[in-house]
């Protein structure tokens, strides 16, 4: 694969405490555990992706303050290029606050601060990005004008834009049009189509829904029923590998990451379908954000061993 993937999104700091359930309003429990470890949607797809081999550059903001040094500190150990990323003078870095119960659910407040507070001024260097790369892979943790503007310009410049609608916000109609590839799991896709999404058959139902507003192709994941992708040609189903889910935050980001990476070793959406569900479901078996995140090695060797279900 030729060229920088640009990774625009959220850098945040997550503090995770692990107890048996969450508390009821008004409800106090006991916790077993906390840790500390760098996060964000931006940046965790961002290390995946250098994981993979990839060389990868992050789009962001990071406050002036020791979190935000230890973020960048994140990225660069995982190879991640951190020139574009900018500290911000007013506010502070982005911070995660994570709760995981027993069954490796987790329940997630996020503070964007930096991450929120950009200009147009602050994407004078995109042009300059942009040569040479590959694809722009992006979430919805940075304003929307921002990710929509640099949607449009990496869709004129050739590029594989990829758009992961995480978290769900409102956008605008014509944005999905610059949008080669929309990733979103089933509550953000019950969002955009404003019915539920439960399985496979309304995930495909969904999709095609919103491949009529103007994407290239869309992938819905289903957490324990695997993900579903469509694209003009058609539709298919990867089942979900089985596993013991440890903690499943970054789950989704190791997905979107892996996925953009299969297609940009020139894989049909179907097999890029697979790999990303492998990526995924090893990240669930490891505990914190950025430290669960597989290499390229693991997920061609867990693909090996047969643990995959089929994709029809």
């Amino acid at each position: 694969m030729d060229g920088t993937v640009i990774v625009l999104g959220g850098l945040n700091f997550d503090l995770v405490i692990r107890g048996s359930r969450i508390p009821g309003k008004g409800e106090s429990v006991f916790g077993k555990s906390f840790h500390t470890f760098p996060g964000g949607k931006g940046a965790n797809q961002a290390v995946q992706l250098a994981r993979l081999g990839v060389q990868t550059c992050m789009l962001g903001r990071v406050g002036n303050d020791i979190y935000g040094d230890q973020l960048v500190a994140s990225l660069e150990e995982n190879g991640v290029i951190t020139d574009a990323l900018m500290r911000d003078p007013e506010l502070g870095t982005g911070k995660g606050w994570v709760f995981v119960d027993d069954d490796g659910d987790n329940y997630i407040i996020v503070l964007p601060e930096a991450n929120m507070n950009w200009a147009k001024r602050d994407l004078e260097a995109l042009g300059q990005l942009l040569k040479g790369a590959a694809c722009l892979l992006c979430q919805l943790e940075t304003p929307v004008t921002i990710v929509e503007a640099c949607l449009r310009a990496a869709k004129d410049a050739g590029l594989l834009t990829v758009l992961n609608t995480a978290p769900a916000t409102s956008l605008p109609a014509d944005l999905f049009n610059h949008v080669d590839l929309l990733i979103l799991n089933q509550t953000e896709a019950a969002f955009y189509v404003g019915r539920s999404v439960g399985g496979a058959d309304q995930a495909r139902t969904a999709a095609e829904a919103l491949l009529a507003r103007g994407c290239g192709a869309v992938v819905i994941t289903l957490g324990d029923q695997g993900a579903v992708a469509a694209d003009g040609s058609g539709a298919c189903h990867c089942h979900a590998f089985s596993v013991r889910a440890v903690d499943v935050t970054a789950a989704g980001d190791s997905f979107c990451a892996a996925l953009a990476y299969a297609l940009l070793q020139g894989d049909e959406l179907c097999g890029a379908l697979q790999f990303a569900c492998a990526s995924g479901a090893l990240t669930v078996t490891r505990e914190g954000a950025q430290p669960s995140l597989p290499k390229l090695a693991e997920i061609r060797a867990f693909i090996e061993s047969g643990r995959a279900r089929h994709v029809r």
